[in-house]
């Protein structure tokens, strides 16, 4: 008797062929390009400052972004020289984003965005000046350098051609990276160039930045690395957290007297300490970014419940520190824009991260890593 052959039940095959396609559209096609978005969720990405609501995946598979708060989410890959393939439109005139390229691992001090080499995303409606276009801008920002092409006697490089197309249609873009070498062609033609870009190798980054603007078809061809000076690279991931989402308090209590400002929080005279729901006791790193005003005081970190007052004369008014902690067992290393602060050798076991102001002043970055 011939064996009749073996036929799956309809759900396990159509299971066994979606199983197939999956795995296939994580490869890489004929032309070597791989894709940075699986159409459904944030996987191989990393939300820098942004809170759970900014970024989605719609239907289709297009990534949706609020807008709200400004921020940004970074790759967890370096990439040094690369080819990025990616379509975006903004679904409300005027809305502002952004590419970023060759990026640190969180943000720069008193920023909400990541030192590194921004490709502009703008709709055509935001407008345009002497210091600025709508048509694919390049240029440095919070501590990265590059050289233009097409400049005005700055960083920034300028589109030779005016390419984009207003909202909500798709606008494609092809970036291309090597050496620190930069190029940008806008629906189909290379239009703006830059170069000695420093770093050279790092993360890239989505921006939220008010518009409501959404990303497709977004993929890259890695491009074979070259010898590269270590301090053309930029800082890799540490292991940081966000505290705050940049709309509210979530994680925190006792909020009395503060307010969410978008990536910024402030605190007003005779607020309330803000701590922390989760404690830490491990070994951790932490920071957070203060500009203090002529009112602010004495400002105190609570770190594991023990108050550690903060040096006013360390604390320029209307200018934003950069605070940094270092816990190991019981003992705290400070440092406040990269000089140590202060050092404590008797911290509790245990306990939360806290601020406590003493005046009215404004807060950001918070982040936290325990590895």
């Amino acid at each position: 008797m011939i064996p009749l052959p073996r036929v799956l039940p309809l759900s396990l095959a159509l299971a066994a062929v979606l199983s197939v396609l999956v795995t296939d559209s994580l490869r890489a096609d004929e032309d070597g390009f791989v894709p940075l978005f699986n159409g459904r969720d944030l996987e191989g990405w990393v939300v820098v400052n942004t809170a759970p609501s900014t970024w989605s995946f719609t239907e289709e598979g297009y990534l949706h972004c609020t807008g709200k708060p400004i921020g940004e989410i970074r790759t967890e890959r370096m990439y040094q020289n690369f080819i990025l393939e990616v379509e975006w439109r903004f679904l409300v005139p005027k809305g502002n984003s952004g590419i970023f390229v060759w990026a640190d691992d969180i943000t720069a001090k008193g920023q909400p965005f990541i030192r590194g080499i921004e490709v502009q995303v703008l709709e055509n409606a935001y407008g345009q000046s002497e210091r600025h276009t709508t048509h694919g801008d390049i240029f440095p920002i919070h501590g990265a350098t590059m050289t233009p092409e097409n400049g005005r006697g700055g960083s920034r490089a300028f589109p030779t051609e005016e390419r984009s197309r207003p909202s909500p249609e798709w606008n494609h873009y092809r970036i291309e990276c090597r050496d620190g070498e930069i190029s940008l062609a806008v629906n189909g033609k290379v239009v703006t160039r830059g170069r000695d870009g420093i770093p050279r190798k790092g993360y890239l980054c989505l921006e939220s930045e008010g518009g409501v603007v959404q990303y497709r078809n977004a993929r890259i061809k890695e491009l074979p690395d070259t010898p590269i000076d270590p301090a053309h690279v930029a800082i890799a991931d540490r292991g940081f957290r966000c505290l705050y989402t940049g709309l509210d308090f979530s994680g925190w209590r006792d909020a009395a007297g503060w307010q969410p400002r978008d990536w910024e929080f402030v605190n007003a005279a005779g607020a309330d300490a803000l701590e922390t729901e989760e404690s830490f006791g491990s070994d951790f790193r932490f920071i957070v970014d203060l500009k203090p005003e002529e009112e602010s005081g004495r400002p105190a970190l609570s770190v594991r419940g023990r108050r550690v007052p903060l040096d006013p004369e360390r604390l320029r008014p209307g200018a934003y520190h950069r605070i940094e902690g270092t816990v190991t067992g019981r003992r705290l290393v400070l440092e406040i824009d990269g000089e140590t602060a202060a050092e404590i050798d008797d911290l509790p076991e245990s306990g939360p991260l806290g601020i406590a102001p003493d005046g009215p002043a404004t807060w950001a970055n918070p982040y936290v890593s325990t590895r």
